[in-house]
């Protein structure tokens, strides 16, 4: 009887075991975004932005500074960027931003059929909502308007607002 016993309690321990030993070992089959985590995960962190990329705080003092009835709010800064908020009256109008385009040279390749100027520098229209100039072939100034009431030619006024001859002085 004992021995009929200890038979019963083996054999329920061995199948446990083995269910706990596959249960482990199983494999799940991989979901939609597996392989998009493994790439990241394999990639250094910040390796987006260039080693010889500006600082972000160094673009501060070439922005526009507040005037009157508008208030700049800084809301980002990065290593080869820096942006914020042009608000009046508490609304958001646009966003004004500097980037380094030496981490994204792509980003200056627009600018070389470029026939527009402000400043003396080549500028493009993106879409129906942003303006940009190119500063010393390497710096991105941009203003997007945030508000439908915010036209091209508000865009273009506050890029000349800039210190772009300062900025492009930069390096």
């Amino acid at each position: 009887m004992f021995f009929r016993q200890g038979r019963k309690i083996l054999v329920a321990l061995m199948l446990s075991l083995l269910l706990f030993t596959t249960a482990c070992t199983a494999t799940e089959t991989p979901g939609r975004f597996d392989q998009a985590q493994q790439v990241s995960n394999r990639q250094k962190s910040g390796q987006a932005v260039v080693k010889e990329a500006t600082q972000g705080s160094e673009f501060n003092r070439f922005f526009p500074a507040a005037s009157g009835e508008f208030q700049r709010v800084y809301t980002q800064e990065k290593k080869g960027f820096a942006e914020a908020k042009l608000k009046r009256g508490g609304k958001d109008l646009a966003m004004l931003s500097i980037s380094d385009t030496t981490s994204l040279p792509t980003a200056a390749a627009k600018f070389k059929t470029s026939t527009k100027q402000i400043n003396g520098y080549p500028a493009v229209e993106v879409g129906t909502t942003q303006t940009a100039v190119l500063v010393g072939d390497r710096y991105q100034v941009k203003v997007l308007s945030r508000d439908p009431s915010f036209t091209a030619s508000d865009r273009e006024a506050w890029l000349k607002k800039f210190n772009l001859n300062g900025l492009s002085k930069l390096q």
